[in-house]
């Protein structure tokens, strides 16, 4: 008896019993390919609900959001109130109404989203690993916002007034069609907030160790080029003060990730100088 008791008990060195929340991820980490598919399914169902009950939140207030996305607009025209949008069909204003509940119900859904992605990928990975998910996530988020943000109170309202002075220029009158004008609010606010992602992408390509700082290095002169033709397919217009006002600021970006980059491949050496010391 008293050897069955021994053996019973976890010896010293080894990890404790597991509790329920233990057990939950070693089955899912213990699961099929089809389970995990099925595991996948459910993530994007959820992520699409979310999409659509966020979608449905902004058409309840359309009239508030619809305001709030004609800032950009507004600050552009200045005096020239009179100049507006119009639409020159009779299905157009649909079209307008449903880019507004995307790119109102996109921004509202999207920490939802990311947490059901965060879930799914979860149990896959290392205790190292999840605890940088949690600061990951957050961040870029964080980065996402920061990007639609500069692009709505900055960039749109900047290209708008250059296609203005030029219309003007050439004594063009300036009636913009509004599923024009949504559409390209939407373009560049979704396509700048998700190219400010990209630091924490070369960042987690650092960390994971498929690149390396000399790597970043050696490609920092050509990012110029990139950055700019990025500026010229996400910006629609042709004027060098928009494609500089985006890229400079993702010229800085680059480098704020290569000096973090530089300080996780630091500290990645500096672990793995501690490990080989213990185990000698």
């Amino acid at each position: 008896m008293q050897d069955e008791k021994s053996r019973a008990l976890p010896e010293d060195g080894d990890s404790p019993i597991k509790g329920d929340e233990d057990i939950a991820n070693s089955d899912k980490r213990d699961m099929s390919f089809l389970d995990h598919l099925e595991d996948l399914r459910g993530t994007l169902i959820r992520c699409i609900v979310a999409l659509f009950i966020a979608c449905f939140i902004v058409m309840g207030f359309l009239k508030y959001f619809a305001s709030l996305l004609n800032w950009p607009l507004q600050i552009a025209l200045g005096a020239n109130a009179e100049e507006g949008l119009i639409t020159t069909s009779p299905m157009a204003v649909f079209s307008v109404i449903l880019q507004i509940s995307f790119l109102g119900g996109f921004a509202l859904s999207l920490p939802f989203i990311l947490y059901f992605v965060a879930r799914f990928v979860a149990p896959g990975l290392t205790k190292k690993e999840l605890r940088a998910l949690k600061p990951g996530c957050f961040l870029a988020l964080v980065l996402f916002i920061i990007g639609a943000l500069f692009s709505f109170f900055a960039l749109v309202p900047a290209s708008l007034k250059a296609s203005i002075f030029f219309n003007h220029l050439f004594g063009f009158e300036v009636f913009w069609t509004a599923d024009r004008y949504y559409g390209l609010l939407m373009w560049m606010v979704m396509g700048i907030g998700l190219s400010f992602e990209f630091p924490l992408i070369i960042v987690l390509l650092v960390y994971i160790g498929i690149i390396d700082t000399t790597q970043l290095q050696s490609f920092r002169p050509y990012s110029i080029i990139v950055f700019l033709v990025l500026a010229a397919v996400i910006t629609p217009t042709t004027d060098p003060f928009t494609f500089l006002l985006l890229a400079v600021p993702m010229g800085l970006l680059y480098e704020m990730s290569l000096f973090i980059s530089k300080r996780v491949e630091s500290k990645k050496s500096s672990e793995m100088e501690d490990s080989e010391t213990s185990a000698a």
